[in-house]
């Protein structure tokens, strides 16, 4: 099913009450298991606004109408999660991940979710220019996720035990990765 354009700007604290909302969200919940009280969203989320991290995070729009969570990162910025990743794959020097979220319940199962890490991992090859591959994991159980990433143009790479995200969730995992395109 078609949809307009997917944009992103950058999230500010005035968005801390959406997002505590879409975190809350039982589908979003399931797998990011997050704690949504205005001290944890504060904690987890006010520093990378503030820009004292180097995670860059921004709200997905889908004709100007906020519906999503992304962000990512440069992967050697976080030494443990560097050797936590690099037990399954690679580690490419500049490599990037990235985390998102589909909030608005009903941008899912349009083909939103696929669009908008299109559309962001574009832009993060401007944003870094030195940066060859993004590297995303994602749990086994979590199809949903890897079929977005799938429909994004990634290929799965790996598959292994990571901690993940959520207690419940047994360590299993899946790494996808798309390389910079040539030229």
């Amino acid at each position: 099913m078609g949809h307009g354009p997917i944009t992103f700007r950058p999230l500010r604290r005035d968005d801390f009450g959406r997002l505590a909302t879409w975190l809350a969200e039982p589908r979003v919940a399931r797998w990011w298991n997050h704690d949504v009280s205005p001290e944890a969203i504060e904690r987890d989320f006010g520093t990378s606004v503030d820009g004292g991290d180097a995670t860059e995070m921004f709200v997905a729009q889908l004709d100007g109408e906020p519906i999503g969570f992304i962000q990512r990162y440069p992967i050697a910025a976080y030494d443990e999660y560097v050797q936590e990743l690099s037990r399954l794959c690679e580690v490419p020097p500049g490599a990037l991940s990235i985390d998102y979220l589909i909030g608005d319940p009903a941008a899912r199962g349009r083909g939103v979710g696929a669009a908008m890490i299109g559309a962001f991992v574009a832009e993060s090859w401007l944003a870094h220019p030195a940066a060859r591959d993004v590297l995303v994991p994602v749990a086994a159980g979590n199809r949903a996720s890897w079929r977005a990433l799938e429909r994004a143009g990634f290929t799965r790479i790996a598959e292994g035990p990571l901690e993940p995200d959520n207690p419940i969730d047994p360590p299993d995992h899946v790494v996808y990765r798309l390389a910079r395109p040539a030229g």
